[in-house]
């Protein structure tokens, strides 16, 4: 098959995402109707933070991690192989350089293990200096832009689908900083054809889902939208409230969350199930990405989330 064809095939339930920035903007009645033409199976990724500890240049100079350790390069073929999934999610602080040579041959990796980019979660330093893109001092905001314009410019050497980065500390009460940032990112993006996402990320100044809404409208771009993380609420009631008000915002991907499992495999911290179900009414057509944060055998946690997914189906 022609890497084409092959990229048409793997993007099928994506195609008509985002396309008017909330699913297409089709009505309500048409896009449940055909929800059920996308196989929930085949819209299962994996995000390379849930082997976190075993990129040795993800950890700092004094902390220790499993002795088996990574290369970036190796994981599209390594997630392929033992689970045969083929939607993947990068972290930046995963990679291993951002130098031309090391770019083309983890795009490399991707073609041979026949796997699709779908989302680069941007965490560069400067992102999370004092305000990062909210920051109401210029210096400081003009750099958190100009590194996550980087991440963004690697990211379409990928032929990601989207990155996603966080406000830092997005003020409510002026949120003109977090707004102008976005515009100029989504701008940069844009023109790739690359959507920017924000999550629902605890302790980064984006866990209230009606704040992030707003920030959505404001800045208005088709290229702009939500990233929804199961787990990233304080309580059951706020998720399934926040969930409902982010769905309709998200344009490629989701977190599916898995923190702790019982014997028979499943999720015991938060109602999986329910999210899922928000997710399917709200007409999500995306990527599920599993994202595993419990202790463990991350080998062990991805399989449970991804079997948790498949229930669901």
């Amino acid at each position: 098959m022609k890497r084409r064809e092959f990229l048409g095939c793997l993007t099928a339930g994506l195609g008509a995402v985002a396309l008017d920035g909330q699913a297409g903007r089709r009505t309500r009645h048409s896009r449940r109707n055909s929800h059920s033409a996308y196989v929930l199976s085949q819209r299962i990724g994996v995000s390379s933070w849930s082997f976190r500890n075993h990129f040795p240049q993800a950890r700092g100079s004094d902390e220790r991690g499993p002795e088996e350790i990574f290369a970036l390069l190796d994981f599209p073929r390594l997630i392929a192989d033992r689970y045969k999934v083929h939607h993947l999610e990068l972290v930046s602080s995963h990679f291993a350089s951002t130098e031309p040579a090391y770019l083309d041959g983890l795009h490399s990796q991707l073609t041979r293990a026949r796997s699709y980019l779908v989302n680069l979660l941007i965490d560069a330093g400067d992102l999370s200096m004092q305000g990062g893109l909210s920051d109401p001092n210029d210096s400081v905001r003009g750099a958190a832009i100009e590194a996550a314009k980087n991440w963004i410019d690697i990211a379409a050497h990928l032929r990601a689908r989207s990155v996603s980065c966080d406000p830092g500390e997005l003020n409510p009460q002026n949120p003109a900083p977090t707004i102008d940032s976005y515009r100029q990112l989504v701008a940069h993006a844009g023109r790739k054809g690359i959507y920017v996402l924000v999550e629902n990320h605890a302790g980064a100044g984006s866990e209230r889902a009606e704040d992030l809404v707003k920030l959505f409208k404001a800045v208005n771009s088709r290229y702009f939208g939500a990233l929804p993380d199961f787990e990233n609420f304080p309580d059951a009631e706020t998720r399934a409230h926040g969930l409902a008000l982010l769905f309709p915002h998200a344009l490629t991907v989701c977190h599916a969350k898995g923190l702790q499992f019982d014997s028979g495999g499943n999720e015991t911290k938060y109602n999986f199930p329910q999210c899922v179900e928000i997710a399917k009414r709200e007409s999500f057509r995306g990527v599920y990405s599993v994202e595993f944060e419990g202790p463990g055998d991350p080998y062990t946690g991805v399989q449970n989330v991804i079997d948790e997914l498949l229930k669901t189906a």
